[in-house]
């Protein structure tokens, strides 16, 4: 049996995503995950808060986990991080076992602020994991 952690915020409910978790579960149905969700800054609003966007974070990870749960999903914990999705991975993980992989869910090149800020790679050199 495998954990993952999955790290997603607007893509956290899209088929990419599922899809890529199911693929998980047909080769180790007993495998689990966790699903963090960073708290990142509302863009469409002209203000906002930290707790805006906290709130936001945590009725987006609790629709999708309600969602993968229901889809017969093992989803140990659900969590909202940092608003700086590297810092939020690295909060996670100082407080749970180590993972076998963690899966970044984003939109794709020329989109991505997640893939503007290297994440993928900073997260594969810091924790070893692929």
């Amino acid at each position: 049996m495998s954990h993952y952690l999955i790290v997603a915020y607007q893509t956290a409910g899209g088929g990419p995503l599922r899809e890529a978790i199911e693929e998980i579960v047909e080769r180790d149905p007993e495998a689990t995950f966790l699903l963090l969700v960073p708290a990142t800054r509302t863009q469409n609003l002209f203000t906002w808060t930290e707790g805006e966007s906290s709130a936001i974070a945590a009725e987006t990870a609790d629709a999708v986990a309600e969602r993968l749960r229901a889809s017969g999903i093992r989803l140990t914990d659900v969590a909202v991080g940092d608003a700086d999705p590297f810092l939020a991975v690295q909060s996670v993980l100082s407080t749970t076992d180590q993972p076998s992989a963690i899966l970044v869910s984003t939109f794709p090149v020329g989109i991505s602020r997640w893939l503007r800020m290297d994440l993928p790679s900073r997260l594969e050199k810091s924790t070893g994991l692929h």
